[in-house]
């Protein structure tokens, strides 16, 4: 099993949940994120006022899926997130050792589904 972690822009959530939704992922967490990356933030006008916005919003999106379906889930995400500007995100992969379902106690990839 695997977790997909996605820090991408708030305008592409819709997006990227109902491209996820296509290709089957049920289970989505999503909070609320503020990062800087390439962009290293941005400078906003307000009331004759500059100001240096150093950290941008985002959203953080987890997934846990089983081994098989993982490239495919990330390119799905790649797919729906991406403009083509500096800001897009970051989409990394890491190992689930153990998956518990708390409602019927179902282990593994039984859990995830």
């Amino acid at each position: 099993m695997k977790l997909i972690t996605a820090i991408l822009q708030p305008s592409v959530l819709v997006p990227v949940k109902l491209a996820l939704a296509e290709h089957g992922v049920k289970g989505i967490t999503v909070t609320d994120a503020r990062g800087r990356g390439t962009q290293a933030g941005k400078t906003e006008f307000f009331r004759g006022q500059t100001y240096t916005v150093d950290f941008v919003d985002k959203v953080r999106l987890e997934i846990v899926v089983t081994d098989e379906t993982v490239d495919a889930v990330v390119e799905t995400i790649a797919d729906a997130a991406r403009t083509g500007e500096i800001g897009d995100g970051k989409i990394w992969v890491v190992d689930v050792v153990s998956v518990v379902r708390v409602r019927t106690g179902q282990t593994g990839d039984d859990a995830i589904n």
